[in-house]
């Protein structure tokens, strides 16, 4: 346990440490809340909720897949690029302690996330959550992160340290507008909502939305074993990427 914890805290100091990660990986998705929930906060969006409070579910869930995705598949990708993991593999220190590490580490950054947007929307955007539901919004979002750190991960096994940040752009922005956390969904063309349903972000944001009011009324258990669905597949591909890696090295 102390092997895991140690590896946790330094892998979440050294993520602390790279403004070019912890800096957007934080600001970006409070900056586009102020921008977009807090200044036209007091308009209605659906169900007689207000933009605030619709949009602190759905940058939430915007921030914490950025954390994730960039937490594991633009680190790990890197880190690859450097013999990193080959190292540690020659150390007694049990490989999944790397895993569980930046898993703790992308669900910390959401935390963080998630309470910096929760501050803005109470203090300039009017939201108004209850106890027991500002409990819930946090914990679904931190929960989500997990589906797209296995997401994150697959990517990190896939890509090339030079081609991870691009591709994950090219993954990370659409995904998030295609799934409605920048405009909700039904002011899209309907074959775009279609193609929501295939998308991890659109059950994500409808989970959280559920809680803050304004979700399409959808079934909360279609969207976790969506989300579940999603996380075991993309585990799945990491685990065929680090098995590859592993068989180059030792055969």
């Amino acid at each position: 346990m102390r092997t895991y914890l140690l590896e946790t805290k330094y892998e979440f100091l050294k993520a602390l440490r790279m403004p070019q990660y912890s800096l957007p990986t934080m600001l970006f998705p409070v900056v586009f809340y102020v921008f977009f929930g807090v200044i036209f906060g007091g308009a209605k969006s659906a169900k007689d909720v207000t933009v605030a409070q619709y949009m602190l579910a759905t940058y939430g869930a915007f921030g914490v897949i950025g954390a994730s995705l960039f937490g594991f598949g633009v680190s790990v990708a890197i880190e690859r690029g450097q013999g990193w993991l080959e190292v540690k593999r020659t150390t007694p220190m049990p490989i999944a302690a790397y895993f569980v590490a930046k898993l703790a580490m992308a669900m910390a950054f959401s935390a963080i996330i998630v309470l910096l947007l929760f501050t803005v929307g109470t203090m300039f955007g009017d939201v108004t959550l209850t106890i027991v539901q500002g409990a819930v919004l946090f914990a679904t979002l931190v929960a989500g992160s997990i589906t797209f750190c296995a997401l994150g991960l697959a990517l990190g096994f896939l890509l090339g340290p030079n081609s991870a940040v691009p591709i994950v752009n090219l993954i990370y922005l659409p995904m998030s507008v295609l799934s409605g956390l920048w405009v909700p969904i039904w002011l899209m063309p309907k074959p775009l909502q279609e193609l929501a349903y295939w998308l991890p972000a659109y059950h994500f944001s409808q989970l959280a939305l559920h809680v803050t009011g304004g979700s399409r009324g959808e079934s909360i258990a279609m969207h976790v074993l969506a989300m579940l669905g999603t996380a075991i597949v993309f585990a799945a591909i990491a685990y065929a990427g680090y098995r590859r890696d592993e068989g180059k090295l030792y055969g």
